[in-house]
């Protein structure tokens, strides 16, 4: 699919880009025509000018030389054809002389072309009789034909220009559409994988629990084993949901000013107990007056994903610090620090990855891989950015965010 819409996208671009040369091409063509025929009909009129401001009875050899490239063709009283020229025309030949009268009343207009002689004409009008003034375009006729040649070597080589670019552009503006593609195909994957596991375990002790050939007690833990697998499936629903409402272009995110530093501060109260329980410790930081404009459910969720993630994957009798704090005048950082496993440079960029674990063997502990990835997807909805970085066994989440005046 993504490589018919990239072949798509070529030749839609080729076209646009052909027509566009055609279009400029085209006005040059025309623009260049227009001007030699202006100028070669400012020619005739300036040699009629001549020719009627001739003082002699016949028309001297002087205004020919003037104009050696024009020719005065017409018809005597007795319809006989007559002609007046420079050397330039061979004026003896009589059946040249016909032949271009002939061919100027085949035309019918006042001004036109002979293209079999290379002479544009135009039609004039002295003491009642119509005579016709012409004027060699051969060069005119030659220049254009050259015009025209260079035109079509510019249209085939700008093709091949064309093809390679828009290869380019096609590769360029596919390569996001590809990529959701790929990560709509992995996610299908990955989610049935992750449901796959708790499903066979529920239908393998659901047909345990038919068979009667097992003691209540057997049959008390085929049900346990039943309903932990099915809590595990609504937790894992439940973030699938979680997910597709942030991916959702149509989400409502209630935008409004949001105090980050209460939210913060509230978020961390609820998971002191928990990190207590988990035997470790929760310090918390918070700078005082931070804004930002964004959805405060969606903020608070970014907070809890960190704190939760922090209390699974730090090491026991460890500290997990969290920290607020301004950064320049215009943005904020909050961050979260653990001490576990160092995290790998490349695992840090592939945790925020759907159904990633850097745990490879994707255990159900209660942990989807999809946490990070929707937090990633709420901080770039409201224009931030999340990363991590891991050193010597310290691994710290940042999220970075615009802030905003309380009062704007």
């Amino acid at each position: 699919m993504i490589g018919k819409l990239r072949w798509k996208l070529i030749i839609i671009l080729i076209i646009i880009l052909s027509v566009m040369l055609l279009a400029i091409l085209g006005i040059l063509l025309h623009g260049s025509q227009y001007g030699m025929k202006r100028a070669s009909l400012t020619r005739l009129r300036n040699a009629w000018r001549d020719i009627r401001n001739d003082p002699g009875t016949e028309i001297s050899q002087n205004v020919w030389e003037q104009n050696p490239t024009c020719l005065l063709v017409w018809e005597n009283d007795s319809g006989e054809p007559e002609a007046a020229g420079s050397h330039y025309f061979d004026l003896d030949n009589r059946a040249f002389v016909s032949e271009v009268l002939a061919g100027i009343k085949a035309n019918g207009d006042k001004t036109g072309v002979l293209r079999g002689y290379s002479l544009r004409f135009l039609e004039v009008e002295e003491q009642g009789r119509v005579c016709y003034i012409l004027t060699d375009i051969s060069v005119e006729l030659s220049t254009l034909r050259s015009l025209l040649s260079l035109c079509v070597v510019i249209f085939l080589m700008a093709q091949m220009f064309f093809f390679g670019v828009s290869v380019f552009l096609a590769h360029w503006v596919v390569r996001p559409v590809g990529k959701a593609w790929e990560d709509q195909k992995r996610f299908v994957t990955d989610a049935s994988h992750e449901l796959k596991t708790p499903l066979t375990v529920i239908i393998t002790n659901a047909e345990l629990l038919r068979s009667g050939e097992y003691s209540q007690e057997e049959k008390t833990r085929f049900a346990d084993s039943i309903y932990v697998m099915s809590r595990q499936m609504r937790g894992l629903v439940e973030e699938l949901l979680d997910q597709a409402r942030v991916d959702g272009v149509a989400e409502n995110r209630r935008e409004c000013r949001v105090d980050l530093s209460c939210l913060v501060a509230d978020a961390v109260l609820p998971f002191e107990p928990v990190y207590f329980e988990e035997g470790r410790e929760l310090v918390s930081t918070v700078e005082e007056g931070i804004w930002v404009n964004g959805n405060g459910d969606r903020l608070c969720e970014v907070v809890e994903i960190l704190l939760d993630n922090g209390c699974k994957y730090s090491a026991p009798g460890t500290t997990v610090e969290l920290r607020l704090t301004r950064k320049g005048r215009s943005r904020c950082i909050l961050s979260v620090t653990s001490q576990g496993d160092t995290i790998t440079e490349q695992e840090c960029r592939d945790i925020f990855k759907r159904f990633y674990r850097v745990d490879k063997g994707r255990s159900m502990n209660s942990s989807y891989g999809l946490g990070l990835s929707i937090a990633q997807g709420i901080v770039t909805r409201h224009k931030g950015k999340i990363w991590a970085k891991s050193k010597d066994g310290e691994n710290t989440f940042y999220v970075s965010l615009a802030t905003c005046s309380q009062g704007k």
